[in-house]
């Protein structure tokens, strides 16, 4: 099943029939506890109707739901976070953690910060290095079950982070760095364990990066990075969880206004943003 949220109201897509559902069904869905997720979904079907494709996209995520973030869990994000902070000597702390059994974990934005497939994202004006960062996201309700998958952009300012790895939250947490969707999916079956994640970015109608890994190359599985995440906080609103990115641009590439940055993930959709 896909749930879309969208500026014409929410629709739950169950094969070909798509059904009007409340606006607060993602809520509640975040808000369930284990084992509930089947019984709000088909207790929600509603009429059907015919997806409205002129209707604005919004993030499938609750405005009052967090998203976190998951770092240095591919080989080829270890990489570069060491490249970018070498002369800092960050590329020690980002080494330790690839191979630590402590996952890097970090805020990324409140559902209400987040824009879906079609929005705007940004590159901070205070930065000279910026990347789109690709990434498998997960739906996790109150209880610490995985119930749903998205795909994230979890956009960050290299330059600043690779000053100091102090300087995380801000390369990482400003408007416009959190893009989500196009939908959830929901169901742990809906996504194959070695699923294609691929990054376009296209520049003046030129494509000027493209790269892919699969979910094989993840160090990490989801059911840990989602164990540390629960293990000393409440999450009543549920989270959104971004796994990490094997897909990094090298040192030569950074973000301009006017990119298009397309992310695939196999099953799950395309999320495509503009930078503002």
């Amino acid at each position: 099943m896909r749930l879309y949220r969208t500026s014409q109201g929410a629709l739950l897509a169950d094969g070909e029939d798509i059904h009007a559902v409340g606006d607060d069904l993602i809520l509640r869905l975040f808000q369930s506890k284990a084992g509930e997720i089947e019984a709000l979904l088909e207790g929600e079907k509603g009429m059907k109707v015919d997806k409205c494709d002129q209707a604005e996209l919004l993030p499938p995520v609750p405005d009052e739901t967090e998203v976190w973030a998951s770092g240095v869990t591919y080989l080829r994000s270890k990489s570069a976070r060491m490249e970018e902070s070498e002369e800092a000597g960050g590329d020690v702390f980002y080494d330790l953690v690839y191979d630590a059994e402590r996952p890097e974990l970090f805020f990324k934005a409140m559902g209400y910060r987040a824009v879906g497939s079609g929005g705007l994202i940004r590159v901070r004006e205070d930065s000279t290095w910026d990347v789109p960062e690709p990434e498998l996201t997960l739906a996790i309700n109150s209880s610490g079950e995985i119930f749903g998958f998205a795909i994230g952009n979890d956009v960050s300012s290299r330059s600043i982070e690779g000053e100091n790895p102090l300087y995380l939250p801000q390369a990482k947490v400003y408007t416009g760095s959190c893009a989500i969707g196009p939908y959830l999916t929901i169901g742990r079956k809906a996504l194959a364990d070695d699923a294609e994640i691929k990054l376009e970015i296209e520049r003046a109608g030129e494509q000027v990066f493209s790269g892919s890994t699969d979910l094989t190359q993840l160090k990490r599985s989801v059911e840990e990075l989602v164990e540390f995440l629960y293990r000393e906080l409440d999450f009543p609103n549920g989270a959104m969880l971004m796994t990490g990115t094997g897909v990094v641009p090298g040192t030569d590439f950074t973000l301009t206004s006017g990119d298009v940055v397309k992310i695939k993930i196999e099953g799950l959709g395309v999320l495509e943003n503009t930078v503002a």
